[in-house]
């Protein structure tokens, strides 16, 4: 229905500016395979984010994959619970074990005091969420990592634009990962990105995201993580509108800070103090699941859709091999809803939403 409002909209831009890119891939013929588009869209998002090795993937879930076969990881890899399934599932999908790690109930990241507890001599990487973009203790992670010669992997999704103590987000840790699904602040329909410090595990992930060949060079066994031009021109289009789009989002998060009742509710906290924020989620943490389940079908029969995330906890699915408790992340992901929150979304609907959730709770 056109009137329901959902979680959020995918952004679309000027139907003329993406036909103006599609007139280039027309001229040039060039439809994937590493074509002009597509390495000018990495050549600017290194600018812009200030990063030395960026590769664009066909989404943020190979992403992860190219980043773990990249590194030559095995055994263990400690992460978080409190993620998309994609950062669990990227883990066995290379055969190795997912270690889970409880998370702090004020930022619900990984909680890095916890993670020295499970590290035993098959553990080779710690893989953690930045949630909401919201970054992780990325200090005490990386001294772990330094300490136990660990690689440390960011699953930095919802961190596009985020900038911690004046650095991109995505500039820390040994790798981060970004996706670029159409639900996300900047986006390229499908697709994500894979940012490294090292050349050679550039050149490595260059290789693997393409079949492990140049022409007629077979280096190594890799997968088609590619992406199109058609996918690379949304892409040029949408990063000039990015910050237009933050700021639209900026706007509808104060109104929801202004107005929801915090006295029966929070907010995963912000370190505002070092944080450029990219507004990409708009998560509260309700008193209780009869609280959460009563505010979701109040918004429901207003045609007003939030969405629980991240539920459910991934320690809980079913195919984990080995059972853990995650006792905050288990009370938390029954209780967190993420609210409508996107650029085009009216004001007073806004304020309509945050009345509901104030009469409901």
């Amino acid at each position: 229905m056109s009137d329901r409002i959902n979680v959020t909209k995918s952004f679309l831009p000027p139907k003329q500016e993406y036909e103006q890119m599609l007139e280039r891939i027309w001229t040039s013929e060039w439809l994937t395979n590493n074509g002009p588009l597509l390495v000018e869209l990495e050549q600017k998002l290194q600018q812009k984010l200030d990063l030395p090795y960026l590769a664009i993937t066909g989404n943020g879930t190979i992403a992860i994959q190219l980043a773990i076969k990249a590194l030559h990881l095995s055994g263990e890899i400690i992460t978080t619970p409190f993620s998309y399934c994609a950062t669990t599932t990227s883990i066995l999908w290379e055969n190795l074990k997912p270690v889970f790690v409880d998370i702090n109930p004020e930022d619900l990241n990984i909680n890095a005091d916890l993670v020295e507890s499970v590290i035993t001599d098959k553990t080779t990487a710690i893989l953690a969420t930045h949630v909401y973009g919201n970054p992780c203790n990325v200090e005490k992670l990386e001294a772990i990592g330094k300490k136990y010669n660990l690689k440390i992997i960011y699953d930095a999704a919802h961190a596009f634009g985020v900038e911690y103590k004046g650095r991109s987000l995505l500039a820390y840790g040994d790798v981060s990962t970004c996706s670029f699904h159409a639900t996300k602040v900047f986006h390229t329909v499908e697709g994500g990105c894979v940012v490294c410090h090292d050349p050679a595990l550039y050149k490595t992930v260059q290789l693997m995201r393409s079949f492990g060949h140049v022409q007629d060079d077979y280096f190594l066994p890799g997968v088609n993580g590619k992406n199109s031009e058609f996918h690379a021109a949304m892409g040029l289009v949408n990063l000039g509108h990015l910050d237009r789009i933050i700021e639209g989002r900026k706007q509808i998060f104060r109104i929801y800070d202004e107005l929801l009742d915090w006295n029966k509710m929070y907010k995963p906290t912000e370190k505002a103090a070092h944080l450029k924020y990219n507004y990409a989620y708009y998560p509260v943490v309700l008193p209780d699941v009869p609280a959460t389940l009563q505010v979701i079908a109040a918004l429901n029969r207003e045609n007003i859709y939030p969405r629980r995330y991240f539920y459910p906890t991934l320690n809980s699915l079913q195919y984990i091999p080995v059972r853990y408790d995650c006792p905050v992340s288990e009370d938390v992901s029954v209780r967190v809803i993420s609210l409508p929150l996107y650029p085009e979304l009216d004001h007073e609907t806004v304020r309509k939403i945050a009345r509901i959730i104030n009469a409901h709770i």
